[in-house]
């Protein structure tokens, strides 16, 4: 779900902490990728001319699996390293939610049903749209199919949003990518959003900057993390009335939730007496994940014959145009990208020069080699 309104308030408030790229401009960029948010944005965008899910002879759901070799496709042709990571098991914290999801995809099946019989078939198509559920399956035919395409994928112990932060965190990943705007509370240096999106949707790539949001918002880390608890999120729900412009006004006002909790009018702010917002704050502050250190990460060359014999002879999938797939995946892995301009050139702090100085140049830390292994929970 992420945290509601939170791009609305980092663009009225802090501007600068959003650019908008094209895909061409991240060449050369390694991207931890939320394949959870991923597979369910497949499952729901990725659908035949009739408005269905794509599906084998047999009736098995496939779209998650052509949005993840068409998408990550796309995302290779551009020269981009991409690192799946996967969802754990969800926090205690979380269950809430969680149920909520269960109830909204039970009465939105019934739903389905009635407007079969009395609805149009657009009425259908979306109520379908929101039964939508990531299985385990489709998680493991996921990384099964990531694994034949040689691309890494790191399982998660808890949030596959946090984790993506932490490997960018820790260097090994140039941002996190995610449709969740929570992976900023998480503390994510940069958070890409739309970069597993269609071509043919011709959206730019949204650019957040952790550091540059608190400071456009000038508010510390850990009452940024506040306000997104009050804005909403998977932990808390939000409070009746208090929207995106409401929200900062009170943390600027009291500076923290528990003074909100505690100070605050309840006849105009309807706060439960149960609300977990410091449990939520210690799920953002203190997240399960592996650390960085930890985790390595390795592209290798595709299993040709593997992938075949998944995508088309078990899964149905066109015969050409999987092999002329593979061969771009050959083609980007076989490609060694020129290093990036901005990484030969790293700021240097200034500071006054006495007459005798020569003025020559620093050089900068090199960058720490990453070795990898594909999949698995396995220490990298």
């Amino acid at each position: 779900m992420g945290i509601k309104g939170l791009s609305q308030v980092l663009a009225d408030n802090a501007s600068s902490s959003v650019k908008h790229n094209d895909i061409k401009n991240y060449f050369g960029r390694k991207v931890a990728i939320d394949a959870s948010m991923s597979l369910y944005q497949f499952l729901i965008q990725v659908r035949g001319q009739d408005g269905q899910q794509l599906m084998n002879e047999q009736g098995e759901t496939t779209s998650h699996l052509m949005g993840m070799f068409y998408r990550t496709l796309r995302i290779v042709d551009n020269g981009i390293k991409p690192c799946f990571v996967f969802d754990g098991k969800p926090p205690t914290l979380k269950s809430g939610e969680l149920a909520k999801r269960v109830a909204r995809h039970q009465k939105a099946r019934e739903d389905q049903e009635e407007a079969k019989e009395v609805g149009t078939a657009e009425m259908v198509d979306r109520f379908a749209k929101r039964t939508v559920k990531v299985t385990r399956q489709h998680n493991e035919e996921a990384k099964h199919l990531l694994d034949l395409m040689g691309i890494p994928y790191v399982n998660a112990p808890c949030e596959a949003e946090a984790q993506c932060a932490e490997l960018a965190k820790s260097g090994k990943v140039y941002a996190a990518a995610s449709e969740d705007m929570d992976t900023l509370c998480f503390r994510a240096p940069i958070l890409l959003r739309h970069l597993t999106f269609s071509e043919q949707r011709k959206e730019p790539i949204s650019e957040y900057y952790f550091d540059k949001a608190i400071e456009g918002l000038n508010m510390p880390a850990e009452q940024f993390v506040d306000l997104c608890i009050l804005l909403g999120c998977d932990y808390c729900d939000p409070i009746r009335g208090v929207g995106p412009a409401r929200a900062i006004e009170l943390i600027r006002q009291y500076g923290s939730l528990e003074k909100f909790v505690k100070e605050a009018d309840r006849t105009k702010f309807p706060i439960p007496e149960d609300w977990p917002y410091d449990d939520a704050r210690r799920l953002f502050l203190e997240a399960e994940v592996i650390p960085g250190d930890e985790v390595d990460l390795k592209w290798r060359a595709p299993d040709k014959e593997g992938i075949i014999k998944f995508l088309v002879s078990e899964k149905g999938f066109n015969e050409d145009r999987v092999r002329l797939g593979i061969s771009r995946l050959e083609k980007a892995s076989k490609t060694v990208p020129q290093g990036r301009l901005d990484s030969f050139f790293k700021p240097v702090p200034s500071s006054p020069k006495k007459p005798a100085e020569t003025g020559k140049g620093v050089s900068g830390k090199r960058k720490r080699d990453t070795k990898a292994t594909t999949g698995g929970n396995k220490k990298r």
